[in-house]
């Protein structure tokens, strides 16, 4: 059986050739994190550099970082929607030509304005990524290597981030006294762009996609390609009963959200969109340098330093994927976020109680490593691919989209407030009022969250479905009596 287009020239491949098919899959796949990465990044080391050249203010400095952040915000709400309209393989082929447009326009900018206006064209890329990717991932993965292939997008965010620290810290200390340093290391995401776009020509499409438009024949011509021929047979069935049974539905609505079940599914996306950011890890990621500036390690040393946060956000993902396949889920999260919190009270505290000129800026670096373990480690391979799992097919675009718009905006507003915060109460009760964001995380995390290790997709729908008979009998029940 054959497809035509370059996403369908699939024949059936011999057993031996399917996992590195998928395998090709998911590192293609992942250039989107990994260009995520590397532009929400390199702004930690280019921001001072750019706020000699473009004279930016605490203020300017906040809008320049979170403009993209807040362009994300709606890459992500508007980034599922046309994903499920128009294709996983295609979307992800649009966003990297944002991506090397929205670069280009970054590079080159003039004033203050203009980077502006193209950090949010290229945070519309950065949120468009962060949805589509995981749930392309997802969609072609088999459940029982889902959280490691998923998962996997997360290690090659934290790695664009730690090439962008690399580069950052390489230029800054070789040619930080050239004018507009801060320009090239922006450009260098141009490279990892075109590959994206080159290589996704050459991938096929989301099968549960394709089962989702009636595409029955590519679906299984898919799954071919990426599965065992026994594989294929068990999960194309699977996939096409549980795509007739929405297809009436294909494209879920608002409306939908009338239906208990499925309102309680969207309720906890949105929740672990929230405390996956409220524990300010993106105020480490893009201030970095600052901080550790501000706790006394010289510029160019600080951009070296921060080098320490990008290895350990790797090893950390690394450690995490490794956890995926024998911890669960929601134990995870709720450890990562015990972590976290503690780490954040302790920055408050010893930026409070050592003086400079002591060893605070190393303390306050260890501290900075010890928060990044627990939140590359557990908590962002765990929100991430909880995301790509918890929500049916139905509304599959429309709840992770809406979720990464959450979590974009309040990425946002931490990106705008926290130099701000910096300026207004310093940096010890900056990171206790994140401590106590950090309290409200952990009770939300053991209240509502539930366990999806070792389910399928299709699994997963069905246990909030019986979930939720459940609760109406048990209602129903006790109102009979």
């Amino acid at each position: 059986m054959s497809v035509a287009g370059p996403a369908g020239a699939i024949k059936n491949r011999q057993p031996s050739n399917h996992k590195r098919a998928l395998r090709t899959v998911t590192i293609i796949s992942t250039f989107g994190g990994l260009l995520f990465g590397y532009d929400t990044g390199v702004i930690n080391g280019a921001l001072p550099y750019m706020q000699e050249d473009l004279g930016l203010t605490p203020l300017t400095e906040g809008l320049v970082t979170s403009s993209l952040l807040f362009g994300a915000a709606f890459g992500a709400l508007f980034g599922g929607r046309l994903a499920d309209r128009n294709g996983r393989r295609k979307m992800i082929m649009v966003l990297a030509m944002i991506f090397l447009v929205g670069t280009l326009a970054c590079t080159f900018s003039p004033s203050t304005e203009v980077m502006i206006a193209a950090r949010f064209v290229l945070g519309l890329a950065v949120g468009g990524a962060s949805v589509t990717v995981p749930v392309y991932l997802a969609e072609v993965s088999p459940s029982a290597r889902r959280g490691r292939i998923v998962t996997q997008n997360e290690l090659m965010i934290v790695t664009g981030q730690l090439l962008a620290f690399i580069f950052n810290a390489y230029l800054g200390n070789t040619f930080g006294e050239t004018g507009g340093i801060w320009r090239w290391m922006l450009v260098i995401a141009t490279l990892p762009a075109i590959a994206l776009w080159i290589g996704m020509t050459f991938m096929p499409e989301s099968p549960r996609w394709l089962a989702s438009m009636g595409s029955f024949g590519e679906t299984l011509s898919v799954l071919q390609r990426i599965r065992s021929e026994e594989e294929a047979r068990k999960e194309f069935e699977e996939v096409k009963a549980m795509a007739v049974e929405d297809y009436k539905s294909k494209m879920g609505s608002w409306k939908d959200l009338g239906v208990p079940w499925l309102r309680r599914i969207f309720v906890v996306g949105i929740g672990l969109a929230v405390i996956q950011q409220i524990t300010g890890v993106n105020s480490i990621m893009y201030y970095g340098t600052q901080i550790l500036a501000q706790s006394g390690f010289a510029r160019e040393a600080a951009l070296t330093a921060n080098i320490a946060n990008g290895v350990i956000s790797v090893l950390a993902t690394f450690v995490g994927i490794w956890l995926l396949g024998r911890v669960g889920r929601r134990r995870m999260l709720i450890t990562g976020q015990i972590g976290t919190t503690t780490a954040l009270l302790l920055i408050g505290l010893f930026s409070l109680i050592l003086p400079e000129g002591s060893a605070r800026g190393f303390v306050i670096l260890s501290l900075t490593v010890t928060f990044l373990a627990f939140q590359q480690g557990a908590i962002s391979p765990v929100t991430w691919l909880m995301l790509s799992e918890i929500f049916p097919l139905k509304i599959r675009g429309l709840g992770m989209g809406a979720s990464a718009f959450v979590l974009w905006t309040v990425n946002f507003m931490v990106g705008f407030g926290f130099p701000q915060l910096l300026a207004a109460i310093g940096l010890s009760s900056t990171f206790f009022v994140f401590a106590v964001l950090g309290v409200g995380a952990i009770a939300f995390a053991a209240k509502f969250v539930p366990e999806t290790k070792d389910k399928s997709l299709e699994d997963v729908e069905h246990y909030f479905k019986n979930a939720a008979a459940v609760k109406t009998e048990a209602t129903a029940g006790a109102g009979a009596s």
